[in-house]
């Protein structure tokens, strides 16, 4: 086999491959056999027709084709070796000559996008600042309003309904004077102020007292008339209105383990320290990685950035139900046209591919390995995100075939650890931060996290 390489741009090329005719004798005899087995010719049993049999009933070229088809992806990637080419995606192969005589050979082009060539920095001791951790009074205030909320209750209450009530209320739809199917409810929950049910609601019920209708026209959110205007008459069953328990020594009983305020109070305080260390922790990544994005500059090929672009466009478009209606609100609820939406998904898909690139390129230079123990770490770790058993987590993962997506996953996040492990990081106040006293190791810090290196669940690659 002969084969030559020209490099179209700096991530694609074009292999051009000769191989004798001759080298196809077991691909041609293996296409005569799978043939014969299919067709049926009197005289002769099941995977027993003669080669000049089949080739007058069924034509030489039809399985030259499948010879040919059948060798093609051997020879693409032996000449992909030989060039020590690394590439993306699918290739765009044409045949530019066939010539199954004697002497003849088989002659074909691919093009194909490669990976980028990387000229990596000096990875030590790159300097990274992160928030301090200290935790503020009004912090815990915030933190224990919250708790308070809670245990608040409900009370009904004998006046018109205001912002931060609950009211059940009762909501016919309709649409040129006919009811619409599934648009009514009674007994509905509801917060006055929330606007998560229809546009206007919260201006119709405010200052309507139990038993009191109002109509409202309004544009319909969800289900198949979503988009539609429609008439809503809503109808107010009660009112509630939340009291909050007194903040005293009963109260702190009663929501946690502690007999006193200021013991729940201190609770609270090194919870929120804690969470502030772990976000030391994300800070740290992503600082990193921004840093990463903005010295180490290549080229992307287009196809990575396409394949992800279609990867998350598919994410949100598929949580959405595929329904028009539901992408069109999606998209008023972003304050975004379409041409936006699109722009801001190809940056973030860029930014992503880029970040892809260089922990591989920083996994490579480091010979990063992935040991069985270190696999079956991280989809014991992963299943718990997604709730499910390791075992069903596992299967699913190999009977999707996105098991060489996770170890790519995992070998990332080792080579991102490496760099931060050498990073210099200190807080807002000059103090140095050590992650390993985050989580005690800094690959299991980053899974903890709950995103992957390029901070997009499960980006998709080719």
């Amino acid at each position: 086999m002969k084969s030559t390489v020209e490099n179209l741009s700096p991530t694609r090329v074009r292999l051009a491959v000769e191989v004798p005719f001759d080298d196809l004798k077991a691909n041609l005899d293996a296409a005569y056999k799978a043939i014969a087995s299919q067709v049926r010719v009197p005289g002769f049993r099941p995977g027993k027709v003669p080669t000049r049999i089949i080739d007058q009933r069924v034509g030489r070229g039809t399985v030259l084709q499948e010879a040919v088809n059948e060798a093609l992806p051997g020879l693409y990637g032996e000449a992909a070796r030989e060039h020590e080419l690394q590439p993306l995606g699918q290739p765009e192969i044409d045949i530019t000559n066939l010539d199954d005589s004697a002497d003849g050979s088989l002659s074909f082009t691919a093009e194909v996008d490669v990976r980028p060539q990387i000229d990596l920095p000096d990875l030590d001791g790159i300097a990274v600042t992160v928030d301090d951790t200290e935790v503020s009074d009004a912090e815990v205030d915030e933190q224990l309003a919250e708790l308070r909320d809670r245990f608040g209750t409900l009370k009904g209450v004998e006046r018109p309904a205001e912002e931060g009530d609950y009211v059940s209320i009762d909501l016919v739809s309709s649409i040129d004077g006919e009811e619409v199917d599934g648009g009514s409810a009674k007994g509905l929950s509801y917060v006055v102020g929330s606007d998560d049910l229809v546009d206007g609601l919260d201006e119709a019920v405010t200052g309507k007292s139990a038993g009191e209708t109002a109509t409202l026209t309004t544009t319909l959110r969800q289900g198949e008339h979503a988009g539609r205007e429609a008439e809503v008459t809503v109808t107010l069953k009660s009112v509630k209105a939340k009291e909050l328990p007194e903040i005293d020594e009963e109260f702190a009983q009663l929501a946690s383990e502690f007999d006193t305020v200021d013991e729940l109070r201190a609770d609270l305080r090194t919870r929120l320290g804690r969470v502030k260390t772990l976000e030391q922790g994300a800070q740290a990544r992503d600082k990193l990685l921004e840093h990463l994005i903005e010295t180490v500059e290549f080229p992307l090929p287009e196809s990575a950035i396409k394949s992800e672009v279609e990867y998350r466009e598919h994410d949100i478009v598929h949580s959405l139900g595929h329904d028009d209606a539901l992408f069109d609100r999606y998209l008023e609820s972003q304050g975004k046209s379409r041409e936006e939406f699109d722009s801001e998904l190809r940056d973030s898909a860029e930014k992503s591919v880029r970040v892809q690139f260089i922990l591989d390129a920083i996994a490579e230079k480091t010979e990063v390995q992935i040991g069985d123990a270190e696999l079956t770490q991280y989809l014991v770790q992963q299943a718990a995100r997604y709730e499910m058993a390791p075992q069903e987590f596992a299967n699913q993962v190999v009977q999707s075939g996105n098991l060489p997506m996770l170890v790519a996953d995992i070998r990332r996040n080792k080579a991102l650890a490496q760099v931060l492990e050498s990073a210099t990081i200190t807080d807002a106040s000059g103090n140095p931060v050590d992650l390993n006293a985050l989580s005690g190791d800094p690959v299991d810090m980053l899974t903890a996290l709950g995103a992957d290196p390029d901070e997009d669940d499960e980006a998709g690659e080719d």
